[in-house]
């Protein structure tokens, strides 16, 4: 399974000679509920201000596609890795909704075979917004997540890798990786609290995440790492308020620590990676005004040749600035 971003002007077929396409993610000026298209879930997410910031993430796959549909689920399938995507339009409280659409979901990629998730990705409008009942929506979706998770806890193994990040369109949109069992590392922060165990002052649910997880090939190649949404936390505080910079380095370290070879072999497992190996990087800007200094430490940070996207949204605590996932391989 491979991924790469597609920009206006790129030529897709280009890079997708070799392999059948799993699923594409537009983060664009607009967002639309999830379809199938040309024989691929098609996402459309409202991320970007202008058509000129649009970029496409495309999932692709070595081996046949088969794709479907179930209810509001868009999901393609190739024997080993399952891609499935689906939307939550705004309500007043997102609790119930949420854990029924993630169960509905869970119980889709089982039923298929694909008992491991692998990483997944939350895009919530208004996010630190209050809900009917007064609560962030953040916090209202953790909550619906969280007793998800808790009803599947004797079939779903452990967390995934995930992000959780403002839209710019009221409502939620989800989609997400799996795969079959047996493949899927998840891994924690040795600079950072495990999420699912911060205290409640950050909602009555913690969020239900791992800080990474690594895929394993089954073919002797090197392994896939997906590095959550990460952020200025050391523990569970948000470190740095209102200095986008050195928010920005601590996010970075914290990467450096969670991919590094030490923090694999404290999970069992063996390599390494270094900033330096990091693709498909994605990185969430709270305020327009610090665009610049991201980009420009980002490009210090990261290979010149690496897929790197920014965009202009709110972050999941009122006092991030910044947050950056990406996959190292």
């Amino acid at each position: 399974m491979d991924c790469f971003f597609v920009r206006p002007g790129d030529d897709e077929r280009a890079r997708t000679t070799r392999g059948h396409v799993l699923g594409r993610v537009t983060y664009g000026p607009g967002g639309r509920p999830p379809l199938l298209h040309n024989g691929a879930p098609l996402v459309r997410i409202a991320m970007a201000g202008d058509a000129t910031e649009r970029i496409t993430e495309v999932w692709t796959s070595d081996r046949p596609v088969r794709s479907g549909r179930e209810g509001d689920l868009v999901y393609a399938e190739d024997g080993e890795h399952f891609f499935c995507a689906v939307r939550i339009d705004e309500r007043g409280v997102y609790r119930d909704t949420v854990r029924s659409v993630y169960e509905n979901a869970f119980t889709l990629m089982w039923r298929l075979g694909y008992t491991e998730l692998l990483r997944m990705w939350n895009m919530v409008g208004a996010i630190t917004e209050a809900n009917a009942d007064g609560m962030e929506n953040y916090r209202d979706f953790c909550v619906g997540r969280a007793e998800a998770f808790e009803a599947w806890s004797d079939r779903v193994d452990g967390m995934p890798a995930a992000t959780g990040i403002g839209s710019l369109r009221p409502g939620i949109d989800l989609y997400f990786l799996a795969c079959r069992p047996g493949r899927a590392r998840h891994l924690e922060n040795p600079r950072q609290t495990p999420a699912h165990q911060y205290p409640t002052q950050y909602g009555p649910k913690s969020p239900s995440f791992a800080r990474a997880t690594v895929l394993e090939s089954g073919s002797g190649a090197r392994s896939a790492l997906y590095v959550s949404g990460t952020a200025s936390i050391i523990g569970d505080d948000t470190v740095h308020h209102d200095n986008v910079e050195r928010q920005c380095d601590v996010t970075l370290n914290n990467i450096e620590a969670l991919i590094s070879s030490e923090n694999l072999r404290r999970h069992g497992l063996t390599g390494g990676f270094s900033l330096a190996n990091l693709d498909c990087v994605k990185v969430y800007v709270r305020d327009a005004e610090h665009l610049p200094a991201v980009r420009a430490r980002c490009a210090e940070a990261f290979r010149s040749e690496a897929d790197l996207a920014f965009f202009n949204v709110d972050v999941c605590r009122p006092d991030l600035l910044v947050e950056i996932e990406g996959i190292c391989r």
